[in-house]
């Protein structure tokens, strides 16, 4: 089954760019690359004039530029490639120095090179550095639910097939709420092996990406902060505040913070202000990038629905984000601590306010959102003004405000 995010990385092969593909380790980089190959040779391309070349293979640990340059000297003397070959070079964040190999070869227009990496940062930084200019990054995520739902053999690209399908699509959001969106994960039906394969994930990326990428010596720690992160998801996170709980200085929770944000494991949301001095001394929302992870370190599912609803939420509005640059995505409380939980921002002006709420149809609850909205809208002057539930739907007026109220499964199908 080809993702969606294939065919607009397929695009862009014809523009001499180096193609960056970057994500959280096993999110399905590795399986997007094959496609893109079997498209490559589908359109007529020899299949000797593709490479593709996984670091993580136990055989090339230990690569550095030369060894580097090496593979690809015998692969075009044996291979007696014609014209451009592609290459791709998977999780190449494990070689030294790769970035000189692939600025040199894009210089000479001697290949179309695609790269993978499983940090964000390490990529983002690098390129910004060395391939100004030359380089096109495609983040990708965890399943889609429309993608979970292709997994699952579910059809939905239609208002017919989501109306005919509504039965089925409402049982699997369940699950995909819970164990979240892994390739493999989906693919598998035993829930205690779903759990275990989720949490080996999470201990791999802590230890590999994270702990052993930046010699993090102390290691408990870090421990301890990821599983305050994912303990407290959807929730606002201080410093200070975790420092006193965890007996960690400021400093080091900060640098913790960014490493764990850069490995795609956790992100923040900032608060909304039109003062940034007050933006970046606000508390900030923390979120995982996949529910799987929240369900898995040992927390009850079935008492946390609400924050895992809006956990995936922040994850869509993440992924849509990735797809429209200029889009940005804030939390706003005012001073009697009424919130929105997402305010999207486009072109300097606030497009649209974002309520998340499980249970909407207790009038006690509608009635504190539409408050929230009444000042918001105010603030914010935006008048698009929604409200995700778990299955209510309605469109209601609150002191000449038209509020949305939208079933998760339809908005995530959107």
């Amino acid at each position: 089954m080809k993702r969606g995010i294939t065919d607009k990385i397929y695009g862009t092969l014809k523009y001499n760019k180096v193609i960056t593909i970057t994500g959280i380790r096993r999110c399905g980089k590795s399986y997007i690359v094959k496609q893109l190959v079997k498209s490559i040779i589908e359109s007529g391309v020899a299949k000797k004039n593709t490479l593709v070349v996984n670091f993580e293979e136990p055989i090339f640990e230990g690569t550095d530029l030369k060894m580097l340059l090496k593979i690809y000297d015998s692969y075009i003397e044996i291979m007696d490639t014609e014209g451009n070959p592609y290459l791709f070079l998977d999780e190449i964040q494990e070689v030294d120095k790769w970035e000189k190999f692939v600025r040199s070869l894009n210089e000479r227009k001697e290949a179309n090179i695609v790269i993978t990496g499983s940090s964000s940062k390490l990529m983002s930084a690098e390129l910004a550095t060395v391939l100004t200019g030359r380089q096109l990054t495609f983040e990708v995520f965890p399943l889609s639910f429309r993608e979970f739902l292709m997994f699952k053999k579910i059809k939905a690209d239609s208002d017919r097939e989501m109306y005919l399908n509504a039965g089925k699509i409402k049982i699997y959001i369940w699950e995909y709420i819970k164990f979240g969106g892994f390739p493999e994960i989906v693919l598998i039906e035993d829930e205690e092996i779903k759990s275990r394969i989720v949490l080996e994930y999470y201990n791999t990326i802590l230890s590999r990406d994270i702990i052993s990428r930046y010699n993090v010596r102390s290691i408990d720690k870090i421990k301890s902060l990821a599983k305050y992160y994912v303990s407290n998801i959807a929730s606002l996170i201080a410093y200070r505040r975790a420092e006193d709980f965890l007996k960690i200085p400021t400093e080091t929770i900060s640098r913790f913070s960014e490493h764990l944000q850069t490995a795609n494991l956790f992100f923040f949301i900032d608060r909304f202000s039109f003062s940034l001095k007050e933006q970046e001394r606000a508390p900030r929302k923390v979120y995982c990038i996949d529910n799987g992870f929240f369900t898995s370190i040992g927390f009850k599912f079935m008492e946390n629905r609400g924050k895992l609803i809006e956990n995936m939420v922040a994850v869509e509005l993440k992924r849509r984000q990735a797809s429209t640059p200029d889009i940005e995505i804030y939390y706003w409380q005012d001073y009697r601590q009424r919130e929105i939980d997402f305010v999207v921002k486009s072109s300097r002006k606030v497009k649209q306010l974002i309520q998340v709420c499980y249970n909407a149809e207790s009038h006690d609850i509608k009635e504190r959102e539409l408050k929230a909205f009444a000042r918001a809208s105010e603030e914010l002057k935006c008048d698009d003004l929604l409200v995700i539930t778990w299955d209510y739907e309605a469109e209601v007026v609150f002191k000449g405000k038209n509020v949305k109220f939208v079933p998760l499964w339809k908005w995530l199908l959107v």
